[in-house]
């Protein structure tokens, strides 16, 4: 078996440093704070009013899933409008989903640093293609 060494691309590597984004969230020494940017635009997004604006917002909101509590149930009036020979017709419920999705990305942190004082698992993978950390 031939062994690999791993290898790093230096421009996305940053030693050193005091503070830095990270899924669109400023980590620093202070704690974890969203992006100033990220919260202008969510703020200033207006409601879907095409399939294609549905696709497009969840698919930006689908990269957190797994950071928004009860993400599907939040999401589903908006799924809902996906599907296949279903008129597009923004409910309510639609609307409520779609700022709630936004409220969630933008207030709460949905990255968080560990509790350094309880026990805690890193996983890596490592392949002949990427390594990855979580």
């Amino acid at each position: 078996m031939r062994r690999k060494e791993p290898c790093l691309k230096l421009e996305k590597c940053h030693f050193m440093v005091n503070d830095g984004i990270v899924l669109g969230h400023k980590v620093s020494a202070a704690g974890i704070e969203v992006e100033r940017a990220k919260i202008d635009i969510m703020t200033s997004l207006p409601p879907p009013k095409t399939v294609k604006d549905v696709q497009s917002f969840l698919g930006h909101t689908g990269f957190y899933r797994r950071f928004i509590l009860d993400f599907s149930k939040i999401a589903r009036p908006l799924n809902n409008l996906l599907c296949k020979d279903i008129k597009f017709d923004f409910t309510p419920e639609c609307m409520k989903a779609f700022e709630d999705l936004k409220k969630s990305l933008i207030t709460a942190p949905v990255v968080q640093a560990p509790d350094w004082n309880l026990p805690f698992e890193i996983m890596c993978d490592a392949s002949d293609f990427a390594i990855g950390a979580v």
